[in-house]
């Protein structure tokens, strides 16, 4: 597994960019996922006492980027919980492209956990995915 993400300063005024690269697709969608953890809190203060299993299919692997990551901001607010992580794995089967993962975490503890910022949403506001030379790359950004 080699991922890497960094956030992008001066991209969007009231909300918060990032750009998450992979040698595989499947890496990047684990650094992607990285960096949404980290936006909404630290992981290393948040528990694993709450487990949600996902699985989501798409014919456009961009378009499963952004379904996979708003499926953490609605169970974020839906079940009140932060995530301590989200192993995920990604297939490519006729033609269709397949995330199954699972969101790891604890509710919402202000005494217990590092909170960062309360994410409404991923938008499509100079969202990409492709491929760059070896690695894969794609920038986001998130509504705070």
């Amino acid at each position: 597994m080699s991922y890497e993400f960094r956030f992008l300063e001066d991209v969007a005024l009231a909300d918060i960019a990032f750009e998450a690269a992979g040698d595989s697709i499947e890496d990047l969608f684990q650094g992607a996922t990285r960096a949404l953890l980290e936006t909404m809190a630290d992981p290393q203060t948040v528990g694993a006492s709450w487990n949600r299993r996902i699985v989501k299919m798409d014919a456009a692997l961009d378009d499963l980027l952004v379904e996979w990551l708003s499926e953490i901001v609605y169970w974020k607010d839906a079940a009140g919980v932060v995530f301590h992580e989200a192993p995920l794995s990604l297939t490519h089967h006729n033609g269709r492209w397949k995330i199954e993962g699972s969101l790891i975490g604890a509710p919402v503890d202000h005494t217990l956990q590092t909170l960062r910022n309360d994410v409404k949403g991923i938008t499509r506001h100079l969202y990409k995915v492709g491929q760059d030379g070896p690695l894969w790359k794609a920038t986001v950004v998130v509504d705070v």
